[in-house]
């Protein structure tokens, strides 16, 4: 029985801004396929552009409802985690959700207040993707709804219950 669940670390960069309204701007910029042994918020590596954090683990779950979503990830050419940074307070940020589901990302990034990036999915984390896609998926078939026809005696007497004491 496949994984319903992953664990992957994410990093997050600081990154210099030149513009008179901000000095930095946090983004996350990767996904490791395991955590490492190292504390959250581990500075990484520092130069004067930019600097890279361990933000922590994250358990992305996964659920078989969501398969054709993560069928269309893994065959768009760069699969994708989308990561949610929520802040804290200033310069203090916590990883709020990770999730495979593309769809479930782009509605994260219609929030307000957290960042959402796409990172690219580690090998490790497609290959449990691609095994929980292939023992959940179903194929729905799409069957177009057939509508009532109107009612033109209905239409002209405004609705059935229209003008009967109401």
């Amino acid at each position: 029985m496949p994984e319903n669940h992953f664990e992957v670390g994410i990093l997050v960069a600081r990154r210099r801004l030149r513009g008179p309204w901000a000095s930095h701007a946090w983004m996350p910029v990767a996904a490791l396929p395991a955590a490492p042994p190292v504390a959250n918020w581990t500075k990484l590596t520092e130069t004067d552009e930019e600097t890279v954090f361990y933000a922590g683990a994250f358990d992305v779950l996964l659920h078989p409802a969501e398969t054709a979503h993560y069928r269309d990830n893994l065959v768009s050419g760069r699969p994708s985690l989308w990561v949610a940074l929520r802040k804290l307070a200033e310069d203090a940020y916590e990883v709020a959700a990770v999730t495979a589901d593309p769809y479930e990302g782009e509605s994260m990034a219609e929030g307000i207040g957290e960042i959402v990036e796409a990172v690219p999915m580690p090998a490790e984390s497609q290959a449990v993707l691609l095994a929980f896609f292939e023992a959940f998926h179903v194929e729905r078939k799409f069957e177009k709804r057939k509508r009532d026809r109107a009612d033109p005696e209905a239409l002209a007497r405004g609705g059935s219950n229209r003008g009967q004491g109401e």
